[in-house]
């Protein structure tokens, strides 16, 4: 009897290392499953665009399906949320911009989520804004636009409130003294269409949206507001060329998990990404929407997120930036 127990307990043991170690390896080859990318904004635009690049790269290197989901709304609080909610288990990926966690906190009561909620997979990419008026202005330059602005009330449109636009509006306030009204729209489109048609005087937007219209000679361009110029516009200068170094603005995009994901998964995607925004195809598809490849990953990456939200809430308590 005792022999036979010793033998059954020697049995379990292995069972339960087996399956002890079952688990470990179904839990080593991430992803098993489906990953779903959540993008927080609508279908079409740059972080949508990168997220489906993504997706379709990392679907042949990691031998798996990833799906895009967009969940738009709340400038980005939706899909930041339902991310923040999910199991932290590399299946379900944030893919967006960074202003849910350096500019909606400072402007939001009551997010339901809180930037301490993720971690950083990557800071993929950044690109400035268009800072674009309508001809019917007559502004030419930077310099003509702000002293307008000193002198009389100028509309600004942005791609709804919370905006990387609407922050602009407030950088502009804040550095320049200038008299803005800020006039949201429901996405960049509709933004540029508004400074295109006379409805506003000017935009500060994204730079891919504006262009078209630049070279047809419906907006003028005055400067851009990256650290260098946009390869697609190598001819309009910097804010800072222009004499205003405070009015640089950059938006970085970014990809985020819950913050209690594994490390280790997190390190696959980490891999995926880079080797993905390595590829030929990726590169050309960033040029185009003028954007600069970063690659940030681990603290590097957190602390850009954390320098640009200790700017961006300054700036907010400033000028009393907020969002009803």
């Amino acid at each position: 009897m005792f022999t036979q127990r010793l033998i059954t307990r020697a049995l379990t043991g292995v069972l339960c290392a087996a399956c002890l170690g079952g688990a470990a390896f179904a839990q080593d080859a991430y992803p098993s499953r489906t990953v779903k990318f959540v993008n927080n904004f609508p279908p079409g635009g740059p972080s949508d665009i990168i997220a489906r690049s993504l997706a379709h790269e990392l679907q042949q290197s990691l031998k798996q399906s990833f799906i895009v989901e967009n969940k738009p709304g709340a400038s980005g609080n939706i899909g930041a949320d339902q991310v923040a909610k999910s199991a932290p288990d590399g299946y379900t990926v944030l893919i967006g911009i960074d202003t849910a966690f350096t500019v909606n906190p400072h402007i939001y009561k009551g997010l339901p989520f809180k930037p301490a909620d993720f971690k950083p997979v990557m800071v993929m990419a950044s690109s400035g804004l268009l800072v674009g008026t309508n001809p019917g202005t007559g502004f030419k330059t930077l310099a003509d636009l702000i002293a307008a602005g000193k002198s009389r009330d100028v509309t600004f449109s942005s791609a709804g409130s919370g905006s990387p636009g609407h922050l602009a509006v407030e950088l502009f306030k804040e550095a320049t003294g200038m008299k803005i009204t800020q006039v949201p729209y429901k996405g960049n489109s509709p933004a540029v269409a508004a400074v295109l048609s006379g409805e506003v005087n000017a935009g500060v937007l994204a730079t891919p949206g504006m262009l078209p219209h630049v070279k047809a000679g419906k907006i003028t361009a005055l400067a851009v507001t990256s650290r260098q110029r946009s390869p697609l516009a190598p001819s309009v200068p910097t804010v800072a060329e222009a004499g205003y170094k405070n009015l640089e603005q950059e938006v970085l995009y970014v990809a985020m998990v819950p913050a209690a994901t594994p490390d280790a998964v997190v390190q696959t995607l980490q891999k995926g990404f880079a080797d993905a925004l390595a590829q030929p195809q990726v590169k050309q598809r960033l040029l185009d929407l003028d954007l600069v490849h970063e690659g940030l990953t681990g603290a590097a990456a957190s602390k850009r997120l954390a320098d640009l939200s200790a700017r961006y809430e300054r700036v907010i308590r400033a000028t009393g930036m907020h969002v009803e």
